[in-house]
């Protein structure tokens, strides 16, 4: 099972508030619409429920703030009804199809109440339509096993030829993969899926009842069918997906922009769309003769490079090696002999750690046809014969083109696996989008002057960590690019723009050749002068007695007393009412004539419609629930018991087996908030009780178990680009690291509030240094709940007495007041109060100067009252 990263669980949190307050906003609508339909001859007028959700979403602080002047778009479908539309920025590599899948299962279970349905997942080319394909039909891959769950094992994975029938959509969750341009469709005539097909069943009335026809055709408008005296509906698979009202999950999104594609894809009647994108783009109004109107992407979530690369996921930094030579073979010696390098690092990591890496070299050539083949330009078998001399078998070589194609060898089609003998891929351009092989480290372009953008496609492809784990081995948890006859500046700009277009702009690159500075390149910033030799160490948060640091999942989450977890608080909660459960259970079902399309009614176990509950409902699953649970409750043994008693608890309530399958849903969601509540508290306490005990510690320790401050950080200096300067225009002079640039140009990512913080502390008498904490840093701190707390700031101060004080703080947001962040600040609270020196000093090792007694302080401060508390802070912190 796959490892559920912080960011994930963010854009997870941030889409499960985002559907309660669509469910609500519905739920209205839905009222209002009742209401319109029992007086038609009042003017009862009503927002629309999506635009109105986006509303508070965006009152409630949750949508990005780089969206956050970004207008929300409506959309509506193809009978004019509003769609949910969302979209997921998550760049190359961050685990797009995992996020999807849970998020279709937040979509079913939270908004639509269901586990069963129709589920169109829109991929934009063959390579990613048939990597998701594979996955999704394979029974033990991590996104199966999702969708399984989600579904208690009713699943049904489809291609746009697979037999239709209206049976299995109600008893199964169904799948189906289309690619782009099939849905992109120009006539009615020009595609099959428009077409009359013999294998799509029960969506559509028998042909001789014409009246039902006509009904039908009344209720949905944009079904095609046979015009004529008598109309008739087309068993299309088209005007099957118009009926069902699919959920849409609709990867690449930045792909379907085209009106033609919108008015296609919305012209499916979706319930429900959720796009995902690396490189969200809005389309401008056009004015003139071609007159068009704009189009804007609802952003619900975004998803930063440096999120990415704090959770292992991806390669960093970038270092390039642009040689300016003329002779494209030494450019590739160049190449092989890193390669090799990286082979012998990788060997020792097996031999060490039993960990398998086979780094694989990436080579952009200019040619590959062939009829090609010249003395001119470089061509594939120009390169391949190269290797050849240097040693390489044939089998170690693939070339990938669009007339040759050796990865769809048998011996090749796993290229993780130790039996696959590829190191180098020769290629043009036909490594794009949904090319995966985390092994793939080095990219060679024998082609980057004359293909440049290609160049740019394929920086991607090597940005992959392999089992998004870092190595500690800084050759292995990097990446290379190695060009030919390419200026440097040049050469920077395409791989920048190969990063924004998978969305990873955020990071930089890092130039591994010498020579003077070039603006607009990367470079390493130093310590000032002062402080170039200082050692700076702050305290990690270890483990006393395995001197280690402390993990959450095996040192915080193991230690949950969860066999003294009661639930039955929770199933007394469980509505049993007929409005309380009409409130929080839905049958969706789509309407008759001169109905909503889709409609709602509450089901209540007890009453007449009992039996037909049982009939429409599944029992409630315990395994199922068991699994829901499972990253809570890592024993399944543990995780069922639970789930008994509050089973047991539900029956003893009176309620009937048929009632507690239908609001399984809720009874989980249930169980779950209690049980992260409770695991919270109880972590909690466990976490300081092993503060006092001093099992926890944090310390300055001298054994060298310390996060020693870095000498020199990369960064870019984009070229003009001014640097933080004061109100009076004086560059700050207590920076620890030397210059710091202005944040809307790049640097050291300051953005307007921090940027005034770190001016204060400039000017403060007693500072001696301070450094913003960026991500590459990697300060963190491990508290009692999943995920790190990266501070923003590192200070020192020098106080009256010569007692050297290092400060640690977080700012926020004054939005940003909320559990998490009471949560953060009680975490610092309490390790500033256990902060001490370690006085034991290992024989060998060499014992940290205590400088009169230096402490370490860690305080959040909320932007709003930064003012007046930071400086407070500074003055008592003595």
């Amino acid at each position: 099972m796959l490892r559920q990263l912080e960011y994930q669980d963010r854009v997870l949190s941030t889409l499960e508030v985002y559907l309660n307050h669509l469910k609500d906003k519905k739920a209205q609508a839905d009222k209002a619409a009742e209401v319109a339909a029992q007086n038609p001859d009042v003017d009862i007028r009503f927002p629309d429920f999506t635009e109105e959700t986006w509303k508070a979403m965006r009152d409630e602080g949750k949508l990005p703030r780089s969206r956050a002047h970004i207008p929300f778009e409506p959309h509506k479908d193809g009978c004019s009804r509003p769609v949910p539309n969302i979209t997921l920025k998550v760049p190359t590599g961050g685990g797009k199809t995992w996020l999807a899948i849970n998020a279709v299962y937040r979509v079913l279970g939270s908004y639509l109440r269901k586990n069963t349905g129709f589920v169109l997942w829109i991929v934009p080319n063959e390579a990613i339509y048939s990597q998701t394909l594979k996955h999704l039909k394979d029974r033990q891959h991590p996104y199966r096993l999702a969708l399984d769950r989600a579904a208690a094992g009713k699943v049904l994975i489809m291609e746009k030829n697979s037999r239709l029938d209206a049976r299995d959509v109600d008893a199964n969750l169904a799948v189906m993969l289309l690619m782009l341009q099939s849905a992109n469709r120009e006539t009615k005539e020009t595609l099959r899926m428009f077409r009359d097909r013999g294998d799509v069943h029960g969506f559509c009335p028998p042909e001789g009842e014409q009246q039902k026809h006509a009904e039908l055709l009344e209720a949905i408008p944009n079904l095609d069918g046979y015009g004529g005296v008598f109309p008739l509906v087309k068993d299309s698979l088209g005007n099957a997906l118009r009926i069902i009202r699919p959920l849409v999950v609709l990867d690449e999104g930045h792909r379907a922009t085209s009106d033609s594609a919108y008015k296609t894809l919305y012209g499916f009647n979706p319930c429900f769309v959720l796009e995902l994108t690396a490189t969200p783009k809005d389309i401008q109004p056009k004015a003139g003769k071609n007159r068009k109107p704009g189009r804007n992407v609802n952003v619900l979530t975004e998803v930063t490079g440096k999120e990415l690369d704090r959770e292992n996921m991806i390669k960093m930094p970038v270092n390039l090696d642009a040689r300016p030579g003329t002779d494209w073979r030494a450019t590739l010696n160049a190449a092989v002999a890193k390669l090799r390098e990286l082979e012998k690092t990788a060997s020792r990591l097996h031999a060490d750690k039993n960990r398998y890496i086979r780094p694989i070299m990436l080579i952009q050539v200019e040619r590959t046809g062939a009829d090609q083949r010249d003395s001119v330009a470089i061509h594939a078998e120009d390169a391949r014969e190269w290797l050849q001399t240097q040693g390489f078998d044939e089998a170690e070589i693939a070339v990938k083109t669009a007339e040759r194609n050796d990865l769809k060898q048998p011996e090749n089609q796993d290229l993780l696996s130790p039996c696959n003998p590829v190191r180098a891929i020769i290629t043009k351009q036909a490594l794009q989008e949904g090319w995966d092989c985390p092994f793939a480290y080095i990219l060679c372009s024998l082609a980057a002057s004359s293909s440049r953008s290609a160049m740019t496609q394929l920086v991607g492809r090597i940005l992959r960590q392999p089992y998004a784990q870092k190595n500690g081995i800084s050759l292995l948890d990097e990446c290379h690019i190695i060009t030919h006859h390419a200026g440097t500046a040049a050469v920077v700009k395409a791989i920048k723009e190969g990063l924004e277009r998978d969305g990873l702009g955020d990071l930089s690159v890092q130039i591994s050749q010498d020579g003077p500075y070039e603006p607009g390149v990367a470079r390493k910033i130093r310590r000032r002068e002062q402080f170039k030799n200082k050692k700076i160490y702050l305290p990690k948060i270890m483990l006393a007695g395995e001197l280690r640091e402390l993990d959450y999942e095996t040192d915080i989450l193991s230690r949950i007393p969860w066999p003294e977890y009661d639930p039955h608080p929770v199933a007394q909660t469980i509505p049993e009412t007929s409005r309380a459960a009409e409130h929080q259970m839905q049958r969706i079902w789509l309407g008759k004539e001169g109905e909503d399309a889709v409609r709602s009614q509450s089901v209540v176990a007890g009453n007449g419609q009992q039996a037909a509950a049982r009939n429409e409902f599944s029992a409630f699953d315990p395994v199922h629930a068991t699994f829901q649970i499972a990253d809570l409750v890592s024993n399944p043994f543990i995780g069922r018991e639970i789930v008994g008693k509050i089973l047991a608890a539900l029956q003893k309530r009176g309620f009937a087996d048929a009632f507690i399958g239908q609001v399984s849903q809720l009874i989980v969601e249930e169980l779950r908030k209690d049980m992260r509540r409770w695991c919270d508290e109880r972590a909690e306490t466990f976490f300081k009780q092993e503060v006092d005990a001093q099992r926890i510690q944090f310390r300055l320790r001298a054994d060298g178990k310390n996060w020693r401050m870095p000498f020199d950080l990369d960064t870019t200096k984009p070229k003009d680009a001014p640097r933080l300067v004061d109100a009076e225009g004086e560059e700050v002079q207590n920076s620890l690291f030397h210059p710091v640039y202005r944040s809307e140009f790049g640097g050291d990512e300051l953005n307007q509030a921090e940027e005034e913080v770190a001016v204060y502390l400039d000017k403060e008498e007693t500072l001696k240094w301070w450094h913003r904490n960026v991500a590459r840093a990697h300060y963190g701190l491990q508290g009692w709940k999943k995920g790190k707390i990266y501070p923003d700031f590192i200070f020192s101060l020098n106080k009256q007495s010569q007692i050297e004080r290092l400060m640690v703080l977080e700012t926020k947001g004054d939005h940003l007041d909320n559990p998490d962040t009471e949560y953060k600040r009680e975490v610092l609270r309490s390790l500033s109060k256990a902060f001490r020196w370690d006085e034991q000093v290992p024989v060998g090792e060499l014992e940290l100067v205590q400088n009169n007694g230096e402490t370490v302080h860690a305080k959040l401060i909320l932007m709003d009252a930064w003012k007046t508390e930071l400086p407070n802070w500074i003055r008592n912190s003595e």
